[in-house]
């Protein structure tokens, strides 16, 4: 069977690129396709053009679930990646707390943009806030049950299984979920915004990686647009120079370090 291959993703810190990867080279292994079409639109100059595919593709969109969703700073992006009938795979990547409501919607994302959705996955990284929550994920353990999805995707795709997956999730999506102060009342922190200290040498890599483009190249403790909390900054930098100082931020970052340190395991469904 003849197809073509594509990897769509949202990367910041390199979790939901390296699932989605693994995913693309295992499939094109078994269909025998020598290439695949890599699709990056972490960086801000990745979201400029729009993707139509067609029915003769295979198309693995990856994005992060940020707050039980899929990150609302992405969705003008996504209404911009179209199709003719093209075969999808939805992957979504957390922080081993929970994808909530972000497959369902990435999977009607993609169903009201053309795709025929032929299979789902939510897989765990390491989460945007920590270095210990879901430290190093995700790990072989993770890419092997990546392996066996695509064992999975191809044996009902040769098999002409037209049939929709069913994801669970509500379909009135939940609210993006929000951290609670000392008090127990819900905080916002969408405006909270990284630090810079004194250690920093301006090797402007922060500069980098940053998906919104926000950190100003001159003076990189300075933002000129929003922070996504997407840890991308504070995870490159080889000095630790960047930091979160908010206390409602570290409460949060705390809380889910203890309450949701054991491991999770990956879900898919076809």
């Amino acid at each position: 069977m003849k197809c073509k291959i594509n990897a769509v993703y949202f990367s910041a810190t390199g979790t939901t690129e390296k699932a989605v990867k693994r995913l693309a080279y295992e499939l094109a292994e078994r269909f025998n396709e020598t290439s695949i079409n890599f699709k990056d639109f972490t960086l801000p100059s990745g979201r400029e053009e729009s993707l139509y595919f067609t029915d003769e593709d295979i198309v693995i969109v990856g994005v992060p679930v940020y707050a039980g969703r899929v990150p609302n700073v992405l969705l003008n992006y996504l209404d911009n990646v179209r199709a003719g009938g093209a075969k999808a795979v939805a992957v979504v990547l957390y922080g081993n707390r929970n994808y909530d409501d972000a497959l369902i919607e990435l999977k009607s994302i993609l169903k009201m943009n053309g795709f025929n959705v032929i299979a789902g996955g939510a897989f765990i990284g390491e989460h945007s806030f920590s270095k210990i929550l879901a430290k190093g994920r995700p790990d072989e353990q993770d890419l092997e049950k990546v392996g066996e999805f695509a064992k999975q995707i191809y044996e009902k795709i040769s098999s002409e299984d037209g049939q929709e997956p069913e994801i669970p999730g509500n379909k009135e999506y939940r609210s993006y979920y929000k951290p609670r102060d000392k008090n127990g009342n819900s905080v916002d922190i969408r405006k909270v915004t990284p630090k810079t200290n004194d250690d920093c040498t301006d090797c402007k890599l922060c500069v980098s990686v940053c998906p919104m483009g926000s950190i100003d190249y001159d003076d990189v403790a300075r933002l000129n647009y929003i922070c996504i909390k997407c840890g991308a900054c504070i995870k490159i930098c080889p000095v630790n120079a960047k930091y979160y100082d908010d206390e409602n931020y570290l409460k949060h970052k705390y809380e889910l370090e203890i309450e949701f340190a054991e491991r999770k395991e990956p879900v898919v469904f076809l």
